[in-house]
């Protein structure tokens, strides 16, 4: 087993500390926040930092221990901090659009129902 600096133990546990409470902190609010709006934030964001610091001390294990600049943990960071806020906006542009064809209330009763999007009879009439 190698030996590590005392100060790169520091270091690695707290990223791994803190990669485990923002990632439970991203699953409390999935499971407290009500609406599908609030709920998607809370994991992404989790998600993203979560995984980020695991990662990152990932990377500093594996580079002390091959003696060399390992890069590839954090390639996959690039990727996933890319891609997991993108999949998010995707899924709430999904369920605009979803919540605009038909009522909420049938797939998600505790939702406040019918998005406040303007229709013909809220509009002013053009001036003559």
């Amino acid at each position: 087993m190698n030996d590590f600096p005392l100060w790169l133990n520091i270091i690695i546990s707290a990223l791994i500390a803190l990669s485990g409470i923002v990632s439970l902190i991203g699953t409390i609010g999935l499971v407290r926040l009500k609406h599908f709006y609030s709920r998607m934030h809370a994991p992404t964001l989790g998600n993203t930092l979560g995984v980020f610091s695991l990662l990152l001390a990932c990377s500093l294990v594996a580079s002390f221990t091959e003696k060399k600049l390992l890069i590839y943990p954090l390639i996959i960071t690039v990727l996933l901090v890319v891609t997991s806020p993108v999949t998010a906006i995707l899924l709430m542009r999904a369920a605009i659009k979803r919540e605009t064809a038909e009522r909420m209330a049938k797939y998600a009763p505790d939702e406040p129902g019918l998005m406040d999007m303007p229709t013909k009879e809220d509009l002013p009439e053009p001036p003559k």
